[in-house]
């Protein structure tokens, strides 16, 4: 196959250009930031399989292939290991908790206290979901690129591509602050810059960056056993002594958000004994790619010489996204699974 150009070295870009030089395919990454998941990626919840989740569009025909895709990445990949802790949620009383979907299960007040020994005051039910899994999302990316870069692809970093360059009616490489990088196919992952690089989807990403403040606070190892959803935080431990902890948004001031962040971890210290040494690492809000029809995934010009991704939850889907997108680029044959993920009009 003829090489391609990935631009994006978030988790999606990275798994794209890994599936495609694992396959044999002349894979050149670029990233206009120092290092690779420097973005949202290294923002991210992470939780894999999202039983809280919202799955839009074609996102959930792509649902039942995850967890297959991550063990078959855990295999694969030396220093890939999740964290298949399984996951509780919960709504505010009296509101009802969701229906249990295949895989999870409605369980009581004991129970839940024999999952998460150190919760001061469990709810009286919760839904358990046993297959769900946290990642460090930036451990996975670097996974990624290394094993990419081992299989032959080329890794370029401070590289911010400018433009598109087209020569007869036909997008040949990408233009960069390097100079041009020709190409077969550009595959664009760039998140929320892929509407300023590609005109033409500009559409499809008209809601394309929601705010997600994700704060890291240092805590007793052990402290969280599972992913925990309650009704005024999320948490789950991303590694020994480190906890990820979903900051409820709040626009304003940076006083504000630092407020927003002591407040979301005094709601921490309140929910577990053994918390009081638990203080903050710090704090960022990063801007998630939302289309508002779900992934956007498939060749963006009649052409086939522009390929895009963008999605949310990226982490959640990277995997199976790049065996898919590699399936198809290789073959040249459409997938099935992706069907409904096309940009509108391909």
């Amino acid at each position: 196959m003829s090489a391609v150009v990935v631009v994006g070295a978030g988790i999606i870009g990275s798994s794209v250009a890994y599936h495609l030089a694992r396959r044999g395919v002349p894979v050149t990454l670029l990233e206009q930031g120092p290092a690779p998941a420097t973005g949202v990626t290294g923002d991210s919840f992470a939780w894999i399989g999202g039983s809280g989740g919202h799955w839009p569009g074609g996102a959930r025909d792509l649902r039942e292939y995850v967890r297959a895709d991550y063990r078959r990445l855990e295999d694969e990949l030396p220093d890939v290991a999740l964290r298949w802790t399984g996951s509780l949620s919960w709504a505010d009383a009296p509101a009802p908790d969701p229906l249990p979907r295949p895989g999870q299960f409605r369980i009581g007040r004991s129970d839940i206290a024999a999952l998460e020994p150190n919760l001061r005051h469990p709810p009286r039910q919760a839904i358990h979901t046993p297959s769900d899994a946290g990642v460090d999302p930036t451990a996975l990316t670097h996974a990624l690129i290394t094993a990419a870069k081992a299989h032959g692809a080329t890794v370029l970093y401070e590289t911010a591509v400018t433009s598109l360059p087209v020569t007869n009616g036909r997008v040949e490489g990408v233009l960069t602050s390097s100079g041009l990088h020709s190409a077969a196919i550009v595959v664009l992952a760039a998140g929320t810059n892929v509407p300023t690089l590609c005109e033409p989807l500009a559409a499809d990403l008209a809601i394309a960056a929601s705010p997600a403040t994700l704060a890291r606070v240092a805590a007793p190892s052990g402290l969280v056993k599972t992913i925990v959803a309650r009704p005024d935080f999320e948490v789950r431990e991303v590694r020994d002594g480190e906890l990820l902890l979903v900051v409820p948004h709040v626009e304003g001031s940076a006083a504000a958000l630092a407020q927003a962040a002591q407040d979301a971890l005094q709601h921490l210290k309140t929910a577990f004994q053994g918390s009081d040494q638990c203080h903050l690492l710090g704090y960022r809000t990063a801007r998630r790619p939302m289309p508002a029809h779900g992934p956007v995934i498939g060749y963006a010009t009649h052409d086939r010489s522009v390929y895009v991704a963008v999605m949310h939850s990226a982490i959640t889907l990277a995997p199976t996204v790049g065996r898919l997108i590699a399936d198809e680029l290789v073959t040249g044959r459409p997938v099935s699974e992706l069907k409904r993920c096309r940009p509108r009009g391909h």
